[in-house]
Parts: structure tokens; sequence; C-alpha cells
């Protein structure tokens, strides 16, 4: 086979099918549905494809040799889905028979990829005018970690997004959080509001009792050094609660 400027045999195997294999070579019964599955992708777009179909995709781009079927089955088997599949921690991934480091880059880069796409829509508009765009963006930041997180962005005048910044990072139920800390940044950015948000890896989004205390501790801060705080919003698998839409702000 003549490479395509692809630059070794590694890449070239990214793009092996039954035409290009000699008949001395014996064809692996997944090579031809690579290419089936290539075509379907490219023809009729990536919803033509089911969670574990996709993850093949990704992993036999990564992992050129290996029939990666059987592993994409079993990382929705423990995982439950794709987008959980991509949030993992790397050294969750490892524990599946057959995922090399090329599998979990590439899965890992999906995950990046998908969470710098929504950054930058967030930061076109103003963030009170796009809100869906903003729940989308903190679901696929912080949702699936399985340890608390509690990230802050600070608005402009314009509610246009300055900054987004964890704040702090915490165990599996519970992060500490520091508002005058909150309120320092907030000044230091010339910030004029603040949404806080952060994830419950229990799946429930409903608040706490802590988390409704922290909430009134943070406007409180925040209110002293005339910086308003627009929305408190947890974020889980199980879905989202904004403080501000249930009254709790």
């Amino acid at each position: 086979m003549t490479s395509k400027g692809l630059g070794d045999a590694t890449a070239q195997d990214l793009f092996v099918d039954a035409s290009t294999t000699t008949q001395a070579e014996p064809v692996p019964d997944h090579v031809g549905h690579r290419q089936r599955l290539r075509e379907r992708f490219l023809n009729a777009g990536a919803d033509s494809l089911p969670d574990y179909e996709l993850l093949e995709l990704l992993l036999f781009m990564a992992q050129p040799r290996a029939d990666t079927k059987p592993i994409a089955k079993e990382l929705l088997r423990k995982f439950g889905s794709f987008a959980e599949v991509i949030s993992a921690e790397p050294d969750a991934l490892r524990d599946i028979k057959g995922i090399g480091d090329a599998g979990i880059v590439a899965l890992k880069a999906v995950q990046a990829g998908a969470q710098r796409l929504l950054r930058t829509e967030v930061k076109k508009a103003p963030v009170i005018s796009s809100w869906n765009a903003l729940i989308e963006y903190c679901t696929a930041q912080m949702a699936y970690n399985e340890i608390e997180q509690f990230r802050v962005l600070y608005l402009d005048r314009k509610n246009k997004l300055i900054a987004d910044e964890e704040q702090q990072r915490g165990t599996i139920d519970h992060t500490p959080v520091y508002p005058r800390e909150v309120a320092k940044r907030a000044l230091e950015l010339n910030a004029s509001a603040v949404i806080v948000c952060h994830n419950h890896p229990s799946g429930d989004p409903k608040p706490s009792r802590a988390d409704i205390d922290m909430t009134r501790k943070v406007k409180e801060a925040l209110g002293a050094v005339g910086i308003t705080l627009h929305d408190h919003v947890i974020v889980s698998r199980g879905g989202h609660t904004s403080f501000k839409t249930d009254g709790l702000i």
C-alpha cells in the first residue's frame, strides 16, 4: 500500500481494507467492518452510529491492529454511555482490557474538543441570554466527574464571560468553598457579576442544606464589594438545578 503523506506504517494501517491486503495475508474479519463503518459515518453522519460504533471508530484510528468492538462494548458496559466513557479518568479507562494509551488519548481528546467547542459558544454572547449553552458547557465540563468540583464564571458589565476558573476540588461528596476568595478574584478580574457552578457525583442535582448555606455566604461576600451573584448551578448525570430558577437565590 502506498502512503499518502501519512509518514509511517502505523498511520497507513489506519486506512487498511480488504482490497489492499495481499492474498498471502489473512484478512481479519474486522477489517471489512471498519471500511463499512467509515463509509457509513461519511455518508450518513455520526447519528447513524450507535454509541459503541462511534467508540469503535475512535479506537480503531488509535489502535489500528486491534478488534475494537469488544473494547467499545466493554467501555459502555462499565461506564454506561458515550459521554461517561470520554469523561472517565484515564486510570479507570486503563482497567478495560485491550485499551492502551493511544486509545485513552483518543477518547480524552474528544472530551477536550467538546469542552472547547462549548466554551466558544458560551463566550459568543452574554451568558444570561445563552443559558442553554452555559448549561451544556457546565455539564460537559464537570457533570461526570467522580469528585466534587467548584467553578466560578466571572462576567463583565455586559454579562459576557471574562474567565471560567476552578476554585476548589474536593472529595466525592464535599468541596470546601471560600467566599472571600471568590470575591477577591472577582475584584482582580474587574468582574461585575458571577455565576458559580458545581457538580454532584451522586447523580442527584438537588441542592443540600450545605449548598444553600454556602451560596448565601458567597452572595454576601460578593454583595459586600458590589458584585452580583447571578446564579448557582448544580450539574450531575441526572440533570441540573438552577438556584435562581428555584427561588433559592
